[in-house]
């Protein structure tokens, strides 16, 4: 409204003008200046125009482009960095390798992943705030402050949530030659190691934390490994909820898989504790196939627990270490 009134203001003086006996070329002076006036007040309306971005809680109108970006999602962050987009607040949290960058005091810190600090989000007044992931719960708080979206990926198709995710942070940003080019190269990387996999035998996947373990299998939080990158899963019944199911070292040793991936939840998240290749490494263990073999893998955990295997960078240097792996064994 006020640039409405403003440009009214400018536009009745300019017809004033037009109005008094004035020679023509300050008549042809001040339309021009109306003109010009009429055009800088549409592409400002058109630069503050709003799209409507649907996500996993809803649908919220957002300026393309936005300047200021608050992130509360590693998953998205990794995707927003893969692409060239920039943000402004960060959580305190352990960042893989390739986001340490984001440790720079450059960079507000915004709360923790499950605890948003309101306070710095309002003094940092964000045209954007991501969420997704262990921040979803937050959503609602957190939209009344500054347009928010979720990005919260679907587990059980997380191949094409990624995708999706990434086209539509690709859009928002201008970022699509950027995207396409990165999707290309995921798309081609997953069918290479789906060929792979389908002769490498079975495998299971398990995530160690406490000196403990559990396990995950098709349809779980890491049952990517079996739905879409074709392993083949050593047991297609574990229980499918998001602390997978709890197993023994005799579990390991009679599911006997032919190969066996492995998250150190500990050292990802910087958890004094004993190591998963110490935790691993005792009678039983050895007794499987995938010890014997050597095709034990110890898996990327900031990747694949802290990210949740869905940032844009993280799952292709995931399917990257777990090519590399099988071209090991060839």
């Amino acid at each position: 409204m006020i640039m409405i009134l403003i440009y009214h203001s400018r536009l009745h003086h300019h017809m004033h003008l037009l109005s008094n006996p004035v020679n023509t070329a300050r008549r042809r002076c001040a339309l021009a200046a109306a003109g010009a006036l009429l055009a800088l007040s549409a592409l400002s309306a058109l630069a503050q125009s709003k799209v409507d971005i649907k996500h996993a809680s809803g649908t919220t109108a957002v300026v393309p482009n936005p300047k200021k970006v608050v992130v509360l999602d590693l998953t998205s962050l990794d995707t927003m960095a893969a692409l060239g987009i920039d943000v402004a607040g960060v959580p305190e949290s352990p960042m893989p390798k390739h986001l340490s960058r984001f440790s720079d005091k450059k960079y507000a810190r915004v709360g923790t992943l499950f605890e948003p600090d309101f306070e710095a989000i309002h003094a940092a007044a964000p045209d954007l705030i991501v969420v997704g992931g262990r921040s979803q719960a937050k959503y609602k708080e957190l939209a009344k402050i500054a347009p928010t979206i979720d990005m919260t990926v679907d587990r059980t198709d997380l191949i094409k949530s990624v995708e999706r995710n990434t086209n539509l942070l690709a859009g928002l940003f201008g970022k699509q030659a950027q995207a396409k080019v990165q999707l290309d190269k995921l798309h081609a990387s997953i069918a290479g190691l789906k060929a792979k996999a389908s002769t490498a035998g079975s495998a299971l996947i398990v995530l160690t934390t406490g000196g403990k373990m559990s396990a995950y299998g098709p349809g779980s939080r890491f049952g990517v490994l079996h739905d879409a990158f074709g392993f083949k899963p050593a047991v297609a019944t574990l229980q499918t909820s998001n602390h997978g199911q709890a197993v023994s070292f005799e579990f390991i040793q009679k599911t006997n898989p032919d190969w066996l991936f492995v998250i150190d939840r500990d050292g990802a998240i910087g958890r004094q504790g004993a190591s998963a290749q110490r935790l691993l490494d005792n009678e039983l263990v050895r007794q499987t196939k995938a010890w014997q073999n050597k095709q034990v893998v110890y898996l990327d955990g900031g990747n694949w627990y802290t990210l949740g295997g869905a940032g844009l960078t993280a799952i292709q240097q995931n399917i990257d270490q777990l090519a590399q792996a099988l071209d090991a064994k060839r």
